[in-house]
């Protein structure tokens, strides 16, 4: 099983627990509907506040497999893309959309059931006079990603592995999966080992 598989089925509350919490992106980006999984090596795209051309650039150039991971500065008046645009990502393999800003058209884009992870949504497009770059270190709600990192999300957010750590961070992710299956398991339903937990914890 390749990594980026193995991550997938981890919660991103662990893979952020074993980072210490340094690489979640800002809670804001939250995906369109909290069923949404995704993961994927980073398709870093930088744009111009309200220029999108270079999404498209993106689209065409990342493989099948990444996820696009568009700094757009947060902006929040003009869309990065709507439904057509991101069903052409869907359509050529794109594990997913993160937007550190907006998309449009919502009702067209959830109808994709398509992973997307961004701040909301607003009627204006942007412009495409063709500013912005591709597969460059970029700041993504408030994290810096570079090309090939892996990108994890899930109802909870999103958060960054950095390619160097990524088998460092694999193993602390999995031992916190099992530390907390056994925790449950321990208290689950018995209000005396509840107790218990509790005055360990608080003492």
């Amino acid at each position: 099983m390749k990594i980026v598989d193995e991550f997938h089925e981890i919660p991103t509350t662990c893979i952020s627990d074993a980072l210490q919490g340094l690489e979640n992106l800002h809670s804001a980006i939250k995906p369109l509907k909290e069923e949404y999984r995704v993961a994927g090596r980073a398709f870093t795209v930088k744009m111009v506040a309200g220029d999108n051309l270079v999404v498209l650039k993106a689209i065409r150039e990342a493989q099948p497999g990444d996820v696009l991971v568009i700094d757009a500065k947060g902006e929040k008046n003009r869309a990065v893309a709507g439904d057509f645009v991101l069903g052409m990502a869907q359509t050529l393999g794109i594990n997913g959309v993160i937007v550190d800003g907006v998309i449009r058209d919502i009702i067209g884009t959830k109808e994709l059931n398509y992973p997307i992870f961004c701040k909301g949504s607003t009627i204006a497009a942007s412009g495409k006079a063709g500013e912005g770059d591709i597969n460059v270190p970029i700041s993504c709600g408030g994290v810096t990603i570079h090309p090939g990192d892996i990108i994890v999300g899930d109802a909870d957010g999103v958060v960054v592995i950095p390619q160097e750590r990524e088998e460092e961070i694999l193993a602390k992710s999995l031992e916190k999966v099992e530390k907390d299956r056994v925790r449950s398991e321990m208290v689950s339903g018995d209000k005396k080992k509840i107790i218990e937990y509790l005055d360990r914890s608080i003492s």
